[in-house]
């Protein structure tokens, strides 16, 4: 059984997470008739319960110096932020390895600059999608407060913005601790200090995709869920299909964009995409009384805040599980014993929402956005870390270049498979 939509210009994009709903999105703007092929329901894997955050401020990847040393540490806590499973996966520890060539300042800072690049890029372009298209998802552009409880760690981290403002222009606003409180009243006093990183913006999630998938069914994209993508049909250097578990779908150029499961398609795309799944959780309740004004990182902890406008989410935690499905309470707990420590009404009697999703780790902190080996006319945008959101408008920008044979508009060579 096949299927083809009549098109000279069609674009099957696999994955139906936010990066393949923007490729999708930006595609369009371009002419193209676009299928979303979808494993499960469009929009509920690793973008539907995340935080939410737009930000520019999240320039340093995690391979900083010493992170491999907090990750082999992590090891013996599963109460640590950051928690590696004791298991024997040859994959994860090659991942390791990798991970750690990368954590010295040099290659830090490389991939750095490609973020500041994309970040900037994907902020403008939000801004524009959310005020042209009136999305209905909670747009917030006042800021993400990086809180410290320890006024030692809150001075400290003047060497990261110091960092930050003289390369890449990105200052943060200290607030000391006496006045934090009265800038933040749903925090509990005493706290160290934060920084306000005032050009950062945050949305709900689920209500962007859905706004999205209307916009996009508006534009006549289809969209094929429950459909599990096992592999092309090929005719030398040229994709002719993707073979699902229902049907063969033709197009005449595809992308991938399936996050953390990309691996899983690496024989057919002609190398290997050393991504891991890194599982985040999250936690949604209504909005306490004593609401924070500002979404908040709690950077000694790791853990995140949101304040939307309709609810409460409190999120973050890095487990390498495998594709494990489980949700792990000691995660929780860790969001739980944070947010009792910041905030004075945490509101964690009224969880509405228990949340997990795979974070698609790369060993430098960079997705892959480029043309596959195997293929002259499959593209890969996969691999976006922590950062899936903040990325989706410029990963859908640049996919939509690649394709129409434009000049990307910002460097993309250290974003190249393989690499």
């Amino acid at each position: 059984m096949s299927s083809q939509q009549d098109s000279a210009e069609q674009v099957i994009v696999i994955g139906g997470g936010i990066i393949g709903v923007m490729c999708a999105w930006y595609l369009t703007e371009t002419g193209r008739s676009v299928t979303i092929v979808e494993r499960g329901q469009l929009g509920q894997g690793c973008s539907h319960g995340n935080c939410g955050y737009v930000s520019p401020s999240h320039i340093l990847p995690l391979t900083t110096p010493g992170a491999i040393g907090m990750a082999l540490r992590s090891m013996l806590s599963n109460k640590s932020p950051f928690y590696i499973k004791p298991r024997w996966s040859p994959a994860m520890w090659s991942w390791l390895w990798r991970f750690a060539r990368r954590c010295n300042r040099v290659d830090m800072l490389r991939a750095a600059d490609t973020l500041h690049a994309m970040l900037q890029s994907s902020k403008t372009l939000y801004r524009d999608l959310v005020n042209q298209q009136k999305l209905d998802c909670e747009w917030e552009e006042n800021g993400i407060l990086f809180v410290f409880q320890s006024r030692d760690k809150f001075e400290h981290y003047a060497e990261t913005d110091k960092l930050l403002t003289d390369r890449y222009g990105v200052a943060a606003k200290p607030i000391d601790g006496a006045h934090l409180e009265q800038m933040e009243p749903a925090l509990v006093p005493g706290l160290g200090g934060a920084w306000l990183y005032e050009c950062d913006a945050h949305l709900r999630p689920d209500s962007l995709l859905r706004e999205m998938r209307r916009l996009l069914v508006q534009r006549g994209v289809r969209i094929v869920e429950e459909a599990e993508v096992i592999g092309f049909e090929a005719r030398g250097r040229r994709a002719d299909a993707v073979r699902t578990n229902h049907a063969n779908l033709q197009a005449h150029q595809f992308v991938v964009a399936t996050g953390a499961w990309t691996p899983f398609l690496n024989r057919h795309l002609g190398c290997r995409i050393p991504i891991q799944p890194g599982k985040g959780y999250s936690l949604t309740m209504p909005r306490p009384k004593l609401c924070p004004h500002h979404s908040m990182i709690f950077e000694e902890h790791r853990v995140a805040i949101t304040p939307l406008r309709s609810k409460f989410r409190i999120g973050s935690t890095m487990e390498f599980a495998g594709y494990d499905t489980t949700i792990n309470p000691r995660r929780l707990e860790i969001l739980k014993d944070a947010a009792r420590l910041y905030l004075r009404e945490p509101n964690l009697e009224s969880v509405e929402e228990t949340w997990y999703g795979w974070r698609p780790m790369t060993t430098d902190g960079l997705p892959y956005i480029d043309r596959t080996p195997a293929f002259d006319n499959v593209w890969v945008a996969a691999g976006h870390n922590m950062l899936g959101l903040s990325l989706a408008t410029v990963t859908g920008k640049l996919i939509a270049e690649f394709l129409t044979s434009r000049p990307p508009h910002i460097d993309t060579t250290p974003l190249r498979l393989p690499r």
